[in-house]
């Protein structure tokens, strides 16, 4: 299956959408709203739940589907976020049909923007803080055994108070057994969500794409953010680790997106440290990166606190620079206190 697909660009998507008619909500207790966004395979579309009287999102399959392999994919997607029931993830409310015969699913409405959209508006702590609670989601998928395989920051949504969302579970894999075993009773299971994303396919395709875009055709993830054994190809060497290099990379572009108040900066003009951090969680060896999301947010959050990090050996006065900064209050009082002792006995003796 994976041999017979094609590249398709975002153009040659867009054409195909075109040729679609807005979906008919008739039958169903949904009213259309507006059209919010388009994906890979769907079209979000903001709706009112009338029965509810609430505003919901509805991502609609959007593209012709003789074989019905991307209706399954579509239904999978929800299955799994329907299993995900955590804060920082999207819940699935409903899947169907529509009138017209287009399978859907509706989820909660989300307003705010893409991380990378606020991210440069934010100081760095704030940044390592929104990075953490993107960590919190990601970890508890894994811990339910679904893998991601395409975060980036235009999956990140930042609501306006602060919520932190993963979206796009489109390219979720199911690592259990047990999982796959419920994926199989449904009649969706083996269904490998193929892009392409190597340089040699997209040039090879005639096409430019930037690395915040998903791709169509033969690699699963996204060009920048996809792990080496992504853009290889290698699906069997694809685990929790691959996901932490795309946080890796998240982690990068976050340590990247705004003015640093720091220091000690390494020749980017970025913490050595927090550096080193990605560094770990991009190195081309699954092996060699973190081995666990929760690793590499302690890491961060170690060097939020300005404790050690293991990725990073610091010498003696990057040591003591640390050090003042984690108890720079203290050491300014006992300074004062000594200064003013010390003033107050030469007053005294004069």
């Amino acid at each position: 299956m994976r041999g017979a697909m094609r590249f398709l660009s975002d153009q040659a998507l867009e054409r195909l959408r075109g040729g679609l008619k807005e979906p008919d909500l008739g039958g169903t207790h949904y009213r259309l709203l507006e059209r919010v966004a388009s994906g890979g395979m769907g079209v979000v579309y903001a709706a009112e739940d009338v029965r509810l009287g609430r505003r919901v999102a509805l991502k609609v399959l959007d593209l012709p589907d003789a074989s019905g392999e991307l209706e399954q994919r579509l239904v999978r997607e929800a299955r799994v976020l329907a299993r995900l029931e955590h804060p920082g993830i999207v819940p699935v409310h409903d899947v169907g049909k529509l009138g017209d015969g287009r399978v859907f699913y509706a989820m909660k409405f989300v307003e705010g923007k893409q991380l990378d959209h606020t991210a440069g508006m934010k100081s760095l702590p704030e940044r390592l803080r929104l990075f953490l609670r993107i960590c919190d989601a990601v970890a508890f998928a894994h811990d339910r055994g679904v893998l991601h395989r395409d975060l980036k920051p235009a999956n990140i949504m930042i609501g306006p108070f602060g919520e932190v969302l993963v979206m796009d579970w489109g390219l979720a894999k199911i690592l259990r057994e047990g999982e796959r075993t419920r994926e199989q009773e449904a009649g969706i299971a083996g269904t490998e969500v193929v892009t392409a994303g190597s340089t040699s396919e997209l040039a090879l395709a005639g096409q430019s794409r930037s690395a915040g875009q998903t791709a169509h055709g033969a690699v699963v993830g996204t060009p920048g953010y996809m792990s080496p054994e992504q853009a290889r190809g290698d699906l069997e060497r694809v685990d929790a680790r691959s996901d932490i290099y795309s946080l890796g990379a998240i982690l990068e572009s976050l340590g990247r997106a705004g003015p640093v108040q720091s220091t000690h900066k390494g020749k980017d003009d970025v913490p050595k440290a927090l550096a080193a951090i990605w560094a770990k969680a991009m190195r081309a060896e699954p092996e060699q990166r973190y081995s666990s999301v929760p690793e590499l947010a302690s890491e961060v959050s170690s060097y939020l606190d300005r404790l050690p990090v293991g990725a990073y050996r610091e010498n003696v006065l990057e040591r003591a620079e640390r050090l003042f900064q984690r108890y720079r209050v203290a050491i300014l009082l006992i300074a004062a206190y000594l200064f003013m002792r010390i003033l107050l006995v030469v007053v005294l003796h004069r």
